[in-house]
């Protein structure tokens, strides 16, 4: 086999950064030069991401992040995830004539969570001053950046609707009254004047600065624009009707960002360590105990056989998602069974020879209700209509949905953080006149029916798509994601199974290529089912798309090296440091030394 990548794989003892965004990863990496830990560069990378990837991630959206700390030697989890508004009840959802949560405009929008995520993480583990890790975002959305031409051909496609309808974004966005062209300038001046003046906040000590920081995001000038054009907000959504918000002073300056302890489960003498499930995570963690029992190692890693066979256990995990999963605050999740290896042995028997095309959740004693509820909504008409250019949903081939970002890094002590955040896109929500940036469509992922562990209700969190990883192995420790909804679990899977039963490097593995199902239902609005489809990149090759298609798959080819925007780091034993990043979408990127 020939030992060619796309990239070289990043190796050194220093430091590594990799995010989906090569200004981002290079921030990230001027932090780490400048005597910053992992956690410092997180938070620059990341907030330089929400100025060069607009149309994935912003200030007010959310974000979950795994991390190892060498101060602590434990793995965590942040939970930036805002939660629904106090307001936010079947009733009036009801009353406003929907069946789902819009996929944008202010129904869908709950708490604002990732700049105090952001925060808290540099309070307790980062060293520098807020100002340093604040500075390269504000410098970009001062100065401007090359924009990417997909945030030109999302913004030139919006033109319209934004003047229109949301004429807030439109002052951000349209600068001369026009969409920037692939590689001009972009420049958000009034972002820039948020976070300068977030920078600015007093304090004498660094902690005291960023806690002033929070403060005035919470309930200072940041909530006090917000809620200033709340007041009498009326806003054009997807539903193709205009609502008004749920969202108020009070639910804003009452949350914060959480720690908690992650779900794990051991393969093959790997420790995969993800969120709880309030966000999809714990389905790889399902998906690798039903393969378990295979013999994976045995097969061609692009061949028919490995594909079909994790594309049916991503089915039979997905469809537990779907019934299960929830904000386990507030609902009872059967994890315990969805985790226990004789459960997933009588899900393995499942998988056959062909694709199955029925929604197959487990029988979980007790829960059988949800169950039959899963099988039931995923046949259902919501009756929604046509899907206007505004909805905010994941999809890689179109230009018009939001998607997410994602980052890895660590540094020479071994700290070491994943974060996926995202939401608070410029297609979610109008931007909010003054400070730049939009807010969140997250609470879509909510149910509009009684009963369920995802149903939407006051102060819970939504099943969450966003799901970073951390893995441990004999003193090896991995931190890699994705973005891509639906798909990210599925792509994390598909890499994470290929290192460690072929002995790929972590480059290596990004160049493979991807393939996921479209069979369940999906996280966003218009909530679709798609029964027995994929999709899958070309290079597999013709004889293997055949033989899929003979056991029952239904195929769409994807366009070559469009699928899976992954990105991975790898600390061994001895110190050595590796980074790797995707050659996808040509804008992910891998640095270090």
């Amino acid at each position: 086999m020939s030992d060619f990548t796309t990239r070289p794989e990043i190796r050194g003892t220093f430091g590594v950064v990799t995010s989906t965004h090569w200004i981002a990863s290079a921030v990230g990496m001027s932090i780490v030069e400048k005597g910053g830990n992992a956690f410092d560069a997180a938070v620059a990378t990341a907030l330089t991401l929400q100025v060069v990837e607009p149309h994935l991630n912003g200030p007010a959206g959310d974000m979950p992040a795994i991390f190892y700390s060498a101060d602590t030697g434990r793995v965590d989890v942040l939970c930036a995830q805002g939660v629904a508004p106090e307001a936010a009840t079947l009733a009036h959802y009801k009353a406003e004539g929907l069946t789902l949560v819009p996929g944008s405009g202010l129904l869908s929008t709950v708490v604002p969570g990732a700049f105090d995520g952001w925060m808290i993480m540099l309070r307790d583990h980062g060293t520098l001053s807020l100002r340093e890790v604040m500075q390269p975002a504000i410098d970009y959305a001062r100065d401007g950046h090359p924009v990417l031409p997909r945030v030109a051909q999302t913004i030139a496609s919006l033109a319209e609707f934004f003047e229109t309808e949301w004429p807030s974004s439109a002052k951000v966005w349209l600068q001369d009254g026009k969409a920037p062209e692939p590689h001009d300038l972009l420049k958000n001046p009034d972002l820039a004047a948020t976070y300068e003046r977030l920078a600015n906040s007093a304090g004498e000590t660094r902690e005291d600065q960023i806690e002033t920081a929070r403060g005035e995001w919470r309930e200072g000038f940041v909530a006090e624009a917000i809620f200033d054009y709340l007041s009498d907000a009326h806003v054009m959504d997807v539903s193709d009707e205009k609502h008004s918000a749920v969202l108020s002073a009070s639910d804003m300056a009452d949350w914060r960002a959480t720690y908690e302890s992650p779900l794990s489960y051991e393969y093959h003498g790997w420790t995969v360590h993800k969120t709880q499930a309030w966000s999809q995570g714990p389905v790889l963690l399902q998906a690798l105990a039903i393969l378990k029992g295979c013999d994976l190692g045995a097969m061609d890693p692009n061949g028919a056989e490995f594909v079909h066979t994790v594309i049916e256990a991503i089915k039979l995990a997905y469809a537990d998602r779907e019934a299960y999963y929830g904000d386990p605050d507030f609902s009872e999740i059967p994890m315990d069974v969805l985790l226990d290896d004789a459960y997933n042995a009588e899900r393995r028997a499942l998988i056959g020879d062909t694709a199955s095309v029925e929604q197959r959740p487990g029988r979980v004693p007790g829960f059988e209700h949800l169950a039959d509820a899963y099988v039931e909504r995923a046949q259902r008409d919501f009756n929604v209509g046509p899907v206007a250019a505004q909805e905010p949903t994941m999809s890689h081939l179109t230009e018009k949905r939001g998607d997410t970002v994602h980052l890895d890094i660590i540094d020479r002590w071994g700290n070491m953080v994943s974060a996926t955040p995202s939401g608070g896109w410029l297609q979610s929500n109008p931007v909010i006149p003054g400070l730049g940036f939009p807010l969140n469509s997250r609470a879509q992922m909510f149910w509009l029916e009684e009963g369920l562990p995802s149903t939407l209700a006051p102060k819970h969190r939504p099943r969450t798509t966003l799901t970073p990883s951390l893995a441990e192995k004999d003193g090896r420790q991995l931190v890699f994601g994705t973005p891509g909804g639906d798909q990210q679990d599925q792509w994390q899977l598909i890499w994470f199974l290929r290192f460690v039963h072929f002995g790929m490097g972590l480059q290596e593995c990004m160049d493979q290529p991807l393939f996921h199902s479209m069979h369940f239902q999906g996280s966003f609005f218009p909530r679709e089912v798609r029964p027995g489809e994929m999709m899958i990149e070309p290079n597999v090759g013709e004889d293997v798309i055949a033989e899929l298609r003979a056991r029952g798959h239904v195929l769409t080819v994807a366009e070559p090296w469009t699928v899976g925007r992954l990105t991975a780091a790898l600390r061994e034993p001895d110190g050595l440091l590796r980074a790797a990043a995707t050659p996808r979408l040509m804008q992910a990127y891998a640095v270090g030394r």
